[in-house]
């Protein structure tokens, strides 16, 4: 395949450039490309030329270096709303024509991306597999006997084979990662709420995610950042947080950091996916990374819950205008499971999930993200055929828990198996972590330096980007709620400050818990306790805002640490102890919660 086109967006930005192509030319040929290649089942809807050219005229006006995406072609999964053209959700007799785009389409054709069609999908994006489609089962780009993966299998297909730049897809269960594994692609999943799913067909609705398919993590960055609005019309709509930007995108000189990995792992017996799961934890260990094992007992427990829990409802909910008959026969064996939950059995559920997301957060504290398979392995799709439920649910074991537990997730390629057939693992954190964790698994990228796609083409030289250095920091100590994990260390990482130290004072501080039981006080004695602390730096320019959030009794001053420093901390002014509960006999905050 090495006719395939470079469609990096710096490469077709360059490639307009220099004049060798226009986005006429471009797009045509792409989508003749397209009806060449259509064995592969990507494509639901192409747009005419002329529905193309609509797009082209309206760049006319527009300048390329205004606009992020000028002239870059995208795909959009067919339960996603693009004006004036059917969307179908891969069920024919649910087949409209909507008037408006979905508001993640809008965004993206203002920034000046161009829709070259509708992909392929299992239906009502129920399945990971890709083949649960009226339209044609997606093939592996890579050996086409294999599953393309799904739901989201025609956008994963058509990047893959170099049709467009990027891709939308949905993902509530792996949809926009599992696709990526297995054709070469990172796979991105955002923070909940982070791209409007307004004008998006529901699967699940408190948990559907829009998701983004390029050939590289700075491309997946580019096209979130452009994507990001909070969007009034979307209830589950949340808006994002500073410095979660492409702006802070980097995928070098990242220092040390921690990754988790299951104490269990399941590949299906698939030594090849096992050996390249642990190439990429090598890779990170090369790139500055110490491995820590992660209790995973609890992730797992979690993701039962979204296929053996009463959250089928909520797909029953969202077709519930659909007759039956029009399904497909294994979507309807699926949405039929609502008959064995009632309403106390969805409650139990809810309990249940956020006791194990306590427990999962909190293994989440020990790192800067985690480090799964994306799926144990990959399945023929004549395997698939014969055990349709037993194997999808298979794919799911290490993506089915990522919406539940309100994480954001990147699949990055590693490798392939003795099929052929692209494998990868997946990076994870908490929500709002997006451009964090798209850094890394942009420097994992970089460093297994693997062929992007199905076509020859490979990543640049690095070259560092990202986040500004700013002129002066300043570091802060903190003692209470603003410590990794506390409920106030958003006011921190809002700010893009960074954990730079995990320390004790001297003992000469006693530490108080305030009557409102929220904050404790930290108070300097000449006969005292050592108090766990942290360290944070962040810009100077943003310290000012910080110290005027600071409710009285509590100031900033100096706070002598045992490392020799003595630097700007939390301390509680004179005579704001009163009602407060002396707790320093617990040696910090977190102790004191843990006993309380």
């Amino acid at each position: 395949m090495n006719d395939v086109i470079d469609l990096r967006i710096e490469s077709v930005h360059e490639s307009y450039a220099n004049g060798s192509e226009t986005p006429t030319s471009l797009l045509h040929k792409l989508r003749s490309q397209a009806m060449e290649r259509n064995e592969f089942n990507a494509w639901i809807y192409l747009l005419s030329e002329e529905e193309l050219q609509v797009h082209i005229d309206a760049l006319q006006s527009k300048s390329i270096e205004a606009l992020p995406l000028w002239g870059i072609p995208f795909a959009i999964k067919d339960n996603i709303d693009l004006a004036s053209i059917p969307t179908s959700a891969g069920c024919e007799a649910f087949t409209y024509t909507p008037d408006k785009s979905a508001s993640v389409v809008e965004l993206l054709i203002a920034a000046g991306a161009i829709p070259l069609g509708k992909t392929n999908l299992d239906q009502f994006a129920t399945g990971l597999v890709g083949t649960r489609s009226p339209f044609g089962e997606g093939k592996n780009v890579f050996n086409p006997d294999y599953i393309s993966g799904g739901s989201s299998a025609g956008s994963a297909i058509a990047t893959a084979l170099g049709q467009v730049s990027f891709a939308l897809g949905t993902d509530t269960a792996g949809s926009g990662r599992v696709p990526a594994a297995f054709n070469n692609l990172i796979g991105h999943k955002p923070t909940k709420g982070l791209l409007s799913t307004f004008g998006v067909v529901p699967a699940c609705r408190s948990l559907d995610c829009v998701s983004i398919f390029a050939l590289t993590a700075e491309d997946v960055a580019t096209v979130l950042t452009s994507a990001t609005w909070a969007d009034q019309r979307d209830a589950y709509s949340r808006p994002n947080i500073a410095f979660n930007s492409k702006a802070y995108w980097r995928d070098e000189n990242l220092g040390t950091f921690k990754f988790g990995i299951p104490d269990q792992l399941d590949f299906g017996g698939d030594r090849d996916a096992e050996g390249l799961f642990h190439l990429a934890c090598d890779k990170l260990s090369e790139l500055g990374g110490e491995e820590v094992a992660l209790n995973f007992e609890m992730f797992l427990q979690a993701a039962r819950l979204l296929y053996e829990g009463p959250w089928v409802a909520e797909r029953a909910w969202a077709t519930q205008r659909v007759n039956r008959n029009d399904m497909l026969p294994v979507i309807r064996n699926i949405l039929a499971t609502t008959e064995n939950f009632n309403v106390m059995d969805a409650f139990d559920s809810q309990y249940k999930l956020q006791e194990l997301k306590q427990s999962c957060d909190r293994e989440l504290e020990k790192i800067d993200f985690a480090l799964t398979p994306t799926t144990p392995t990959c399945y023929l799709r004549s395997e698939i055929a014969e055990e349709p439920i037993k194997l999808n649910s298979n794919l799911g074991t290490y993506t089915n828990f990522m919406n539940l537990l309100d994480y954001t997730a990147t699949a990055v390629p590693v490798g392939k198996l003795s099929s052929g057939v692209s494998w990868g693992v997946t990076l994870f954190d908490k929500a709002f972590t997006d451009i964090k964790l798209l850094g890394f698994a942009g420097a994992l990228q970089r460093a297994l330096n693997l062929p992007l796609g199905s076509g020859p083409h490979l990543l640049a030289p690095a070259t560092t980007v990202g986040r500004p250095v700013p002129d002066e920091v300043v570091e802060v100590v903190v003692c209470g709620a603003h410590l990794e994990g506390q409920p106030l260390n958003w006011q921190l990482q809002d700010r893009g400050a960074e954990l730079k130290l995990k320390t004790h004072t001297t003992a000469c501080y006693a530490l108080f818990a305030l009557p409102d039981g929220k904050r404790p006080a930290l108070v300097q004695k000449q006969r005292g306790a050592a108090i766990e602390v942290e360290v944070w730096q962040m810009p100077m320019t943003e310290f000012g805002s910080f110290v005027a959030g600071i409710p009285s009794p509590l100031g900033i001053g100096k706070v002598a640490l045992a490392t020799g420093d003595s630097l700007p901390g939390f301390i509680c002014e004179e005579g704001g102890l009163e009602g407060a509960k002396d707790i320093s006999h617990f040696g910090g905050w977190r102790a004191y919660l843990a006993a309380r």
